[in-house]
């Protein structure tokens, strides 16, 4: 006799596609055809966003990977982003080296958060300013891709000498 229980179709690498029937501040529940899916806010998107509503809404057809199937909890762990082409892939291969203008989106004691594509962020240290005043949240600043890791996802940027300019 077949296995009627729906968890068991799904696989680990599987791309299925489902209804949003619930969003979370945590994650987005999924209707997989009569089984549970879940997609938690760090899979849900290569850009940033405060809330899961900013990404999807009840009622919307999502596509994702599945993780993997959690029999305990009968739910089936998807990944939106799984799916997403890498906007730091695309930076890594046509902009390295070049001077672009961003958008700062964060100042920290040891420097400042620039957005240079959508989804990509890179650090700006505080010694690469010569006089350590660092640019304000929201200001435009023209810097250098000077180092992108893809291992450990990490964007280092210098300031240029022209450092403000157009609105990205």
């Amino acid at each position: 006799m077949a296995d009627l229980d729906p968890l068991r179709t799904f696989e680990q690498g599987q791309v299925r596609r489902g209804r949003v029937c619930s969003v979370e501040r945590f994650g987005v529940f999924v209707d997989l055809d009569g089984a549970e899916g879940f997609v938690s806010v760090a899979e849900l998107s290569r850009r940033r966003f405060d809330h899961p509503s900013e990404i999807v809404r009840i009622g919307q057809e999502v596509v994702g990977q599945v993780l993997m199937v959690d029999l305990e909890r009968a739910q089936v762990i998807l990944s939106l982003k799984a799916l997403q082409d890498d906007p730091l892939l695309e930076v890594a291969r046509t902009r390295l080296g070049m001077v672009v203008t961003g958008l700062v989106t964060k100042v920290v004691p040891f420097g400042v958060f620039v957005r240079v594509a959508d989804g990509v962020e890179g650090l700006v240290h505080v010694s690469d300013f010569p006089d350590r005043r660092l640019p304000a949240k929201g200001e435009n600043l023209t810097v250098r891709i000077s180092d992108i890791n893809l291992v450990h996802r990490r964007l280092r940027l210098t300031p240029s000498p022209d450092r403000q300019g157009p609105p990205p």
